[in-house]
């Protein structure tokens, strides 16, 4: 008995605009542009009309009519192939976990004469 061929998932979190996108999708490649990562066929969620997560929905109305988007290489954080998709996310990127928790400022180094 055969099994039925499965369909290969990306997420893939880059940053826009000081936010973190991390968002699900079946196709990506290098593509045409150079020095842009080219994603298609997004995947978002299929949930129940009573419940609505508002991050995904909001991210869902973003790329609402979206074919393919180019996002910029620099701009890449991570590539995975995971098993199934997930939720995708917008978070802040300056505090990703959005905890009370402040990374602790460096200073400047002492100049040596």
């Amino acid at each position: 008995m055969a099994t039925p061929a499965r369909k290969t998932v990306y997420r893939v979190m880059f940053i826009h605009q000081d936010k973190l996108y991390e968002v699900y999708c079946r196709s990506m490649a290098q593509g045409d542009l150079y020095g842009f990562l080219e994603i298609e066929e997004f995947i978002f969620g299929e949930r129940s009309n009573l419940v609505v997560d508002p991050g995904e929905e909001k991210l869902k109305n973003e790329f609402a009519g979206v074919r393919r988007s180019y996002i910029p290489l620099h701009h890449i954080v991570r590539i995975d192939e995971v098993e199934q998709e997930g939720t995708g996310k917008i978070r802040d990127h300056k505090n990703p976990g959005g905890g009370s928790v402040t990374p602790f400022p460096q200073g400047a180094r002492p100049v040596k004469d």
